[in-house]
């Protein structure tokens, strides 16, 4: 048999540019949607790029908004079964946001916005302040709305009254609750000068040796507060989304489009929100579109985040009236029947993809939400231009997720549901104790809310309501706190074997069609997963 003339092996690099294209397919030939219909995450694949730096290296920054940018692209669905205020507390520590469900009154959502700002602070410069007349009872009823009992004391129990004392948990430990302030709080302080920077008045407070840090002015007026507790948090959650210039968390929460959302919004303003998210199955309505004008208009520092689209027509509406950022996404949800029962909607990645491309050019963020099922969709997601992944069923299930754990089939499991569900749509339940004002005094409660399931698929005046979402239960996932950092390090991972070492360079890499895709037929797929075995366990993470 004769010898075979290879080319020289040293010319392999060369040899390629005799190619007329790279390997696999561009973003433009993978999303024709006129060759290959619409598609999902699960329909495609990303190419393997070189390796050249490590997996701790990579950077998972994003914006999400027009002004507002995460260490990583996580958001928590605004879900009565997904997002109260511990998951939102949890999601901003761990570098991401969960947007607080709105299927709830006004007041108990506003007290899950200012738990979430007060959960960590640089400056304190809204502190829980008590007079020396108060009793030990307005301290406890502090400590269980907003988890935390170290309060100061001023003459005039108010911000900028002349500094008495502090009262901490210790003080009040044991104590019969009808005790006067003036007889448990500790009047021996440090204290630091109005004007001390961040650092210095961190540096004092470490030293110290004390929980909280007075700032005073000249006169002894009390004008601001620092934690030995968020000094902590500094140093154990690195990630942590905050505000640049108080060192907040930052605070998302959900609100429908109708006028009483309005006086809804006030409130949830009032107890410092960041970002607003319009929530609606449709977003391109009248209702939305004057609701963001307005919003844009009354609460200019708000970050407006409109939607649902899946389609450029319907985001250009929004873009026009002032949206920050646009949720991308409509039945894609594993919940969801929207597009069983309606036949509205649009493959989720096909949708991602098209709006993507035209929100950008307008330097409008978008957010994938809904059909994020693992570490290699939230990659897709962003591969095709999204900011950030929003996600529901993901986190249903967690220790941070409302509800409780019940046994189903041999199971440990949480209730999760769709917005659309029938069960959603008729909740109305009254107002937990838990939804109290700022001065440790009980609201006066209501007995219902407006229910935000109806509001969201334009159903309140139905006579017969339509669901388009389910009610089921998903197994235990253990807390956020694990779960995230798993899906932190696995987007880390992904980027190395893509060759790439942030979001940014992941979509300028699939814009200049050096990042490549391939299609997966159906086989395809049952090869890419477990396949062949007897029995296996599946651990995604240790």
């Amino acid at each position: 048999m004769p010898a075979k003339a290879y080319l020289d092996p040293s010319t392999a690099i060369q040899h390629l540019a005799s190619y007329s294209s790279s390997d696999g397919l561009g973003v433009d030939q993978l999303m024709d949607s006129t060759v290959h219909g619409g598609l999902t995450y699960n329909d495609f694949l990303m190419l393997p790029g070189k390796i050249d730096f490590g997996a701790h290296e990579a950077i998972t920054e994003s914006k999400i908004t027009r002004n507002v940018v995460l260490k990583t692209p996580f958001m928590s669905s605004p879900m009565d079964t997904v997002t109260e205020g511990e998951m939102a507390i949890s999601m901003a520590l761990l570098g991401g946001i969960g947007v607080i469900h709105h299927n709830q009154s006004p007041q108990n959502q506003a007290a899950m916005v200012r738990a979430v700002k007060r959960h960590e602070n640089g400056f304190i410069t809204d502190p829980v302040v008590l007079s020396p007349s108060h009793r030990v009872e307005a301290v406890l009823d502090v400590k269980e709305r907003l988890g935390f009992a170290g309060v100061p004391i001023t003459d005039t129990g108010a911000l900028g009254g002349k500094l008495l004392g502090i009262v901490t948990n210790r003080d009040i430990q044991f104590r019969d609750p009808a005790t006067s302030l003036s007889d448990v709080m500790t009047t021996d302080l440090v204290t630091a000068p109005e004007g001390i920077t961040l650092q210095e008045a961190n540096d004092i407070l470490r030293d110290s040796k004390k929980g909280k840090l007075p700032i005073v002015d000249k006169s002894g007026r009390l004008t601001s507060l620092l934690s030995r507790s968020d000094l902590m948090k500094n140093q154990n959650y690195p990630l942590a989304s905050k505000l640049p210039e108080s060192k907040q968390l930052y605070a998302a929460a959900a609100i429908g489009t109708r006028p009483t959302d309005k006086a809804r919004l006030a409130l949830l303003v009032e107890a410092g929100l960041d970002i607003v998210v319009l929530d609606s199955s449709q977003g391109n309505s009248v209702y939305q579109i004057e609701m963001v004008r307005w919003i844009k208009q009354t609460h200019s520092r708000l970050e407006v985040v409109a939607g649902n689209v899946v389609t450029r027509e319907q985001a250009a509406q929004l873009i026009a009236a002032g949206a920050d950022a646009l949720r991308v996404g409509m039945g894609s949800g594993s919940i969801c029947i929207t597009q069983e029962v309606m036949a509205v909607g649009r493959p989720q990645a096909t949708a991602v993809y098209a709006v993507a491309e035209f929100a950008g050019r307008f330097g409008v963020p978008v957010i994938a939400d809904g059909g994020i099922s693992n570490v290699g969709h939230v990659v897709k997601a962003l591969a095709l231009g999204a900011g950030a992944v929003m996600m529901g069923g993901l986190l249903a299930g967690t220790t941070e997720a409302p509800g409780e754990y019940f046994w189903h089939e041999g199971k440990r499991v949480k209730a999760y549901r769709g917005m659309g569900s029938l069960e959603a749509m008729e909740q109305g339940k009254p107002v937990p104790p838990s939804a109290l004002n700022t001065n440790g005094v009980k609201a006066k409660q209501a007995t219902t809310f407006e229910n935000a399931a109806t509001a969201r698929y334009f159903s309140e005046t139905s006579a017969v309501k339509v669901a388009q979402g389910v009610s089921g239960d998903v197994q235990d996932k253990g807390s956020v706190r694990e779960f995230l950092p798993y899906l932190y390090a696995g987007l880390q991972h992904s980027f190395q074997d893509i060759g790439v070492r942030s979001v940014q360079e992941l979509q300028d890499g699939v814009r200049a069609g050096t990042v490549r895709f391939e299609l997966r037929t159906a086989s395809a797929q049952i090869e890419g997963g477990v396949h062949g075995l007897n029995s296996y366990t599946k651990r995604l993470f240790a």
